[in-house]
């Protein structure tokens, strides 16, 4: 067992971050990822030998990453130990917790075994993409917007030739503008928010909006824009794909108006011609190892903080996605304030208030809304390792009488599959009904446990702490 003053677990901007901030306040570090390289999802590497124009062309604050890895690197006190993956940690009452870790490459025979004793432990496990299950959304040739930017940016690979993108947020831009940078035709955008909405996420309170955060910001949505302004690719809101059609793969989707509660509009449907779909919906805090240490979630999933980072666990701190989801730049500020406070020194909560107020615009432009289960019918596939259906998750409901995930999970299978909940699970949540099916003759019959669906695979059976 190795102990190390601060373990930082994520090397993308959040882990590098606080992995910087740690070593100026004179901690050492040990940095780990699973990767094979750091940058993370956000800062994913080209190609080997691209050139550096290509190797740029899609990446951002490129300049921010090659001086951290440089610093970091360079740094005798900080030991980067790539292709580790956390599989355990055990929890201490008023420390932080023993973290396991494999490293080495998968499933080969030379693994390392590692074992730290951290004085502070820095969580910056990052997020996974959420996407709303539509019909034919298990189709080949139906892509998270996250794994097209990806083989856009490390492989400089277009997943089609002719590409529909469609959800919501920001982040439908550079995943468009990727696509049409390795050669696809990118035949529209559909951002399911109306444009109303949007502006009023984003405009509120024009007046706490500082330059200094809305011009790099305008910059960088003014070059996607003229993008796809260049290629004459349409971009409409109010707008979403209710269905993927084809027998072996994709060849086409329907795309229909909704309204500002993303319920589709009758008469408004139309199909438009593809051979690939990229779908995403935001994304969803990866806690598994935040779950497994015993931090408390807020109401979103995410990890709970306090203004410096801190968990409800002594020692452990979280930044980045898992403790909200709010993009590069809140990630950073958090990273630092959470390895500054883990090396036992406090200051820097200005810049995170600053970049989560950005961040909470963004949300309430693009959020969710609750009429995307109308798109789901009973022959929907919800639970895509257990190709488990809508019609299975009410009847399942409907014979169990109850409302716990828990319960749902054993009985309907949906969450038992690869992912274990980390596709299905938000979703699954959201189709619950609200309001429980009959609350008297439930209590005879289960249990309900308040428990997210994704968290259930991590949650020790023994374990009788109360769950958020």
């Amino acid at each position: 067992m190795r102990r190390v003053d601060v373990l930082v677990i994520g090397a993308g901007p959040a882990g590098l971050a606080a992995a910087r901030a740690a070593r100026r306040a004179h901690a050492r570090v040990v940095l780990l990822d699973a990767s094979g390289v750091l940058g993370g999802q956000f800062w994913r590497h080209p190609p080997a030998g691209s050139p550096d124009a290509d190797s740029h062309a899609l990446q951002h604050k490129w300049a921010r990453f090659t001086a951290l890895r440089q610093a970091l690197t360079d740094d005798a006190d900080c030991e980067i130990i790539t292709g580790a993956q956390v599989w355990a940690v055990d929890r201490r009452d008023s420390l932080p917790p023993v973290v396991h870790a494999l490293a080495g490459p998968a499933d080969g025979g030379d693994r390392r075994r590692l074992v730290f004793e951290p004085r502070a432990l820095v969580l910056a496990t990052g997020a996974h993409e959420r996407t709303l299950p539509f019909p034919g959304w298990d189709l080949p040739g139906v892509y998270t917007a996250g794994a097209a930017q990806a083989m856009a940016k490390g492989e400089r690979v277009a997943v089609g030739k002719r590409v529909l993108v469609a959800g919501t947020g920001p982040f439908l831009l550079p995943v468009a503008a990727g696509l049409i940078h390795v050669g696809a035709t990118v035949v529209g955008v559909a951002e399911a928010s109306g444009w109303g909405r949007i502006a009023r996420g984003w405009l509120s309170r024009p007046h706490q909006l500082r330059p200094r955060d809305l011009m790099p910001k305008s910059a960088e949505l003014g070059g996607y824009l003229r993008v796809l302004a260049a290629r004459r690719v349409p971009f409409r809101t109010g707008a979403a794909v209710l269905a993927a059609h084809g027998e072996d793969r994709v060849t086409a989707v329907t795309v229909a108006r909704i309204d500002g509660d993303w319920r589709p509009l009758a008469g408004t449907e139309r199909r438009v011609e593809v051979d690939a779909v990229c779908v995403g919906h935001g994304f969803v805090p990866r806690t598994e190892i935040a779950i497994s240490a015993g931090c408390a979630l807020a109401a979103d999933g995410s990890v709970r903080v306090d203004d410096e980072q801190r968990t409800s666990v002594p020692g452990v701190y979280a930044a980045g996605e898992i403790t909200g989801i709010g993009g590069a730049d809140l990630a950073l500020a958090e990273g630092e304030a959470a390895g500054r406070a883990a090396a036992g020194r406090s200051g820097g909560t200005a810049e995170v208030t600053r970049h989560r107020a950005f961040a909470d615009r963004m949300h309430r432009a693009h959020g969710i809304r609750p009429g995307w289960k109308s798109w789901v019918g009973d022959s929907t596939i919800v639970c895509r390792c257990e190709e488990v259906t809508a019609g299975q998750l009410r009847a399942a409901l409907t014979a169990t009488e109850t409302c716990g995930l828990r319960s749902l999970k054993l009985s309907s299978r949906a969450g038992l599959g690869i992912c274990q909940g980390r596709t299905c699970g938000r979703n699954v949540e959201d189709l619950l009904p609200d309001t429980p099916l009959d609350p008297g003759r439930m209590a005879k019959r289960a249990i309900v446990v308040p428990v997210r669906l994704g968290e259930i695979a991590t949650t020790p059976l023994n374990d009788t702490s109360p769950t958020e």
